[in-house]
Order: structure tokens, then C-alpha cells, then sequence
């Protein structure tokens, strides 16, 4: 189970840190990411971090996002800085494996970040 909480209304050019907090032992062998969808569009990648710890980045939030785990909480985090009215959107966060011994795919209930002008 995922819980996401973090959102909420900003201006622009502030910064929110969304949290998601993950049930279960599976957190440290898991691929995780953030996705968001705003109104209207399809939902999209923001940042993944691997299991090898590799992180990905959309290029529309580069340089302004950062994705991050703490395995002693079994917490992933999003820090948004910078925010643009663009970014507003549900953000959803994501666990999932694909290995041939394991083999799941979760997500959260999202959580609302609305940035205004």
C-alpha cells in the first residue's frame, strides 16, 4: 500500500516536497517513481529512481526536481522547487518490479499540487 501526501497550493516559484509512504517489504528491491496528470492529459513520468539507484528526470522538470528514497522509513519524497503553473497536476508515486522472480506494479492515491500565477 502507498500513501502519498505532500500537496497542496503554491505560487510560483515555490516549493513543495510530496512524500509517499510505502506498506510493506518490498521498499528497498523496488523501481519507484512519481507520475502526474493534469487536467485533461495523460498521465507522465516525472522521476524514476531505480533500484540501482539510477535516476530519470522528464525533461520539463530537470534542474527543479528531485526524487529521493529513504529506505529506514520506507519513504519516497519528490522536492519541487521552482514551480511553475505548469506543474499543476495530480501527482501519483509508483513502485513496481519486473524481474522474473518478482513481479508487481503499485501506485498511490495521488496527491493535488496546484501552482498559481
Amino acid at each position: 500500500q502507498l500513501q502519498a501526501s505532500g500537496g497542496g497550493l503554491v505560487q510560483a516559484g515555490g516549493s513543495l516536497r510530496l512524500s509517499c509512504v510505502v506498506s510493506g517489504s518490498i521498499f528497498e528491491v523496488s523501481n519507484m517513481g512519481w507520475y502526474r496528470q493534469a487536467p485533461g492529459k495523460e498521465r507522465e513520468l516525472v522521476a524514476k529512481l531505480t533500484r540501482a539507484r539510477m535516476k530519470t528526470y522528464a525533461d520539463s522538470v530537470k534542474g527543479r526536481f528531485t526524487i529521493s528514497k529513504d529506505n529506514a522509513k520506507n519513504t519516497m519524497y519528490l522536492q519541487m522547487n521552482s514551480l511553475k503553473p505548469e506543474d499543476t497536476a495530480v501527482y501519483f508515486c509508483r513502485i513496481y518490479s519486473s524481474t522474473v522472480l518478482n513481479t508487481y506494479d503499485y501506485w498511490g492515491q495521488g496527491t493535488l499540487v496546484t501552482v498559481s500565477s
